[in-house]
Formats: C-alpha cells, sequence, structure tokens
C-alpha cells in the first residue's frame, strides 16, 4: 500500500511541475473510482469551469474550439472534458473522441481529454469535481465540459460546471426537449449557433417567445452566434463570464450535483448486484434494497 501511495505522489509531483503524460495517467485512476490526495491552496480566481450541452449536430465542437482560442489568446490555460455516451450493457464508448480542433488548438496552452460515462452518468458526474481539482491544482485556469445532449444524463454532468452554456442550431429546435428534462433550469445561457443560416433567427425568437410563457424566472439570454464564422463570440464570452447565476439557478445545481453524488454512491455498492437479485427473487422489498445500498 505504502508503494502504491508513493507511487501515485510521485505521478501528482510530476503533474503539478507539467508532465501531461502523468497527469493523463492520474486522471484515469480518477476515472476508476480510486482517490486522490491533492494539494489544498488558494483558488485562482480566474479559475470556471464551464459546462457546453445541446443536442448533436449543432456545432458545439467548433464552438468549443472558438472558446478554447478567446481564452488562450488572453494567454489562459484551457483544458477540455469531452464526454461520450456509453452503452449501459457494455460500457464501450459509442461516439469516441468528438472534440476536432485545429493547429491553433494544439499546444502547450491546451489539454483534451475523452471520457465514457460508461453507462452511468452520476459516476462520472462524481469524477469530474475530482478531476477539475486536479486540473485546477495543475494550473489549468478553464476547464470546459461537454456533453452530447440535453436530456436527464447531461443535467448529471453539467451540473458540477460554474456556467452552462446550451447550444441549440437553427435545423434542431430541441429546446422543448431541453425544458422538459430540466436542463433549461440550469442554462446561464442559450446560443443559437449557425446564425448564417436563415432560420436561426426564427429559432432564437421561437426560444425567447417560449420563455416569456414558461414558468422560468429570470430566464438566461438567448444568443445568435455563428462558430464557423468566428460572429458574436466575444459578446458570448463577455456574457459567460460577467453573468452571475440567480440564487434559485445555484441551488438548483446543488440539489442536482447531490442527487447525482447519491446515484453514484447506490451504483458503486459491492452489494447491487445482490440486491437485484433479492428484489426479482422477491426475498426484498425494493425500500429493503434501497436501506442496504445506502448503510
Amino acid at each position: 500500500m505504502a508503494l502504491e501511495l508513493t507511487g501515485k505522489e510521485k505521478l501528482l509531483h510530476s503533474a503539478l511541475e507539467g508532465s501531461r503524460r502523468d497527469l493523463s495517467r492520474l486522471l484515469s485512476m480518477i476515472e476508476k473510482g480510486e482517490e486522490l490526495s491533492m494539494p489544498e491552496g488558494e483558488e485562482n480566481p480566474d479559475y470556471m469551469i464551464l459546462g457546453i450541452t445541446g443536442p448533436p449536430g449543432v456545432g458545439k465542437s467548433t464552438l468549443v474550439g472558438r472558446i478554447i482560442s478567446y481564452w488562450k489568446d488572453r494567454g489562459k490555460k484551457v483544458a477540455v472534458l469531452a464526454i461520450d455516451p456509453s452503452s449501459p450493457r457494455t460500457g464501450g464508448a459509442l461516439l469516441g473522441d468528438r472534440v476536432r480542433m485545429d493547429s491553433a488548438n494544439s499546444g502547450e496552452g491546451v489539454f483534451v481529454r475523452s471520457l465514457s460515462t460508461r453507462g452511468n452518468p452520476g459516476g462520472i458526474s462524481a469524477s469530474l469535481m475530482a478531476m477539475s481539482k486536479l486540473l485546477s491544482c495543475c494550473g489549468w485556469e478553464k476547464i470546459i465540459i461537454e456533453t452530447v445532449g440535453s436530456g436527464q444524463s447531461e443535467i448529471k454532468i453539467v451540473a458540477f460546471a460554474d456556467k452552462i452554456v446550451l447550444v441549440d442550431g437553427p435545423d434542431r429546435g430541441d429546446i422543448i426537449q431541453a425544458e422538459k428534462a430540466g436542463i433549461i433550469e440550469l442554462a446561464d445561457l442559450v446560443v443559437v449557433n449557425k446564425s448564417d443560416v436563415p432560420s436561426a433567427l426564427k429559432v432564437a425568437e421561437n426560444i425567447r417567445s417560449a420563455f416569456s410563457f414558461s414558468n422560468v424566472n429570470d430566464s438566461p439570454e438567448v444568443l445568435l452566434v455563428s462558430a464557423e464564422r468566428n460572429d458574436g463570440i466575444e459578446e458570448m464570452m463577455e456574457l459567460i463570464q460577467s453573468s452571475e447565476s440567480p440564487l434559485w439557478r445555484s441551488r438548483i445545481k446543488i440539489r442536482e450535483r447531490l442527487l447525482s453524488l447519491w446515484d453514484h454512491r447506490l451504483m458503486s455498492s459491492p452489494n447491487l448486484n445482490q440486491v437485484i437479485d433479492d428484489i426479482e427473487t422477491g426475498s426484498i422489498s425494493l425500500e429493503d434494497g434501497l436501506d442496504i445500498l445506502s448503510g
């Protein structure tokens, strides 16, 4: 055990000194559920976790590339945690590495990591806080969490972000689905990408109209951008960095974080399979099973 701890300490020291290889190894350990003791220090005032979520095909990865360039041009170190969905049965990633960045977004100031949910979004959510803390300790000031979709699974993931951007597109109009899932309550900003497409303006107007008839107080601003053309990016970044989340939205995020960690604790129990077997055979009730898993 001592050798293992010493090994982790050596890896951490190396990562703190700038080793990307050892940083990746430590992130892998966290992803597998291993605990890691990290040094306590003063929080960087520039530190931010930014969640980017929305349906496939709306240009999230291109938008992430623009955000990286914006921060990189201002001397910030940016880390991207790209979350892939995976099969609940096999745990295998379905999409692989989704982030596509050009040479301008490579180099010393950018770190990209693709993570699989392995069918348990609560599990990766529980790891994200530890990963983000490690990245912060290693000097990464801005951390972007990018997800696929805008449903219940994504809520568990992006709830750990300080600011959340919900991205839609001119041909999608998936904001209603996002509202049904509840993620719209967490969004600090709604971005309609591909503003050069004529239908984008109509989509933005429809979203604003939907907000006016919804029960969402302090609705997030709706902004048109074109990541491909780099239009509206500076305004978007200014809004992201200057806006303050209302208290009720912060409380919802905390609630979702608690639910996510609770879900992870139950799903990680060594008694899980036995409890499922016992419930299936009728030897215990669901309530009994919950008591066992949470005990």
